[in-house]
């Protein structure tokens, strides 16, 4: 079994607090997950900023405007511009200082963003730097575990990569 690393939310919040930062979350397959990981750990109100859990494209698309909407029509809901923009979008939103943005299908073929099955257990999550206006994307392809191990493996994943 998976499990989330405490210790390095623990590192993240004390890093983002020690150099005035803030973050916010904008997440759709990892179903509130990581801002619920973050938020397990106390004084993280000072760090962070908002958690939007986007499951349907409809809460997407109100968060992220027409550019969403294009997004998903063009790449499909599961694909790494999404993801970019609901980084960029959310960090916007709450006025953070890095916006982060989960979207995958985990292990079940959804019939309202029909995809092939190569995009099963694929996620692209990406992190927005609002001061340097950029994203790290990164694409994952997880095994075939339980939906929970596969959420744990995310979230460990974009802690790691918001440490660096």
């Amino acid at each position: 079994m998976k499990e989330i690393n405490y210790e390095k939310i623990k590192e993240l919040i004390a890093k983002l607090k020690k150099s005035n930062q803030t973050i916010a979350i904008m997440e759709s397959c990892t179903g509130g997950g990581l801002a619920n990981s973050i938020t397990d750990i106390p004084g993280a109100s000072e760090v962070f900023e908002f958690g939007a859990v986007t499951y349907s494209n409809k809460t997407k698309i109100a968060l992220g405007g027409e550019k969403m909407n294009s997004a998903i029509n063009t790449y499909s809901v599961y694909s790494k511009e999404v993801a970019e923009i609901m980084a960029s979008e959310i960090a916007k939103f709450a006025n953070a200082t890095y916006g982060v943005g989960v979207t995958g299908q985990l292990g079940v073929v959804d019939l309202s963003n029909i995809t092939g099955e190569s995009e099963i257990n694929k996620i692209y999550f990406s992190i927005y730097d609002s001061t340097k206006e950029v994203h790290l994307t990164v694409c994952m392809s997880l095994k075939k575990l339980e939906r929970y191990e596969n959420k744990s493996i995310i979230i460990n994943e974009i802690i790691e990569r918001l440490m660096d």
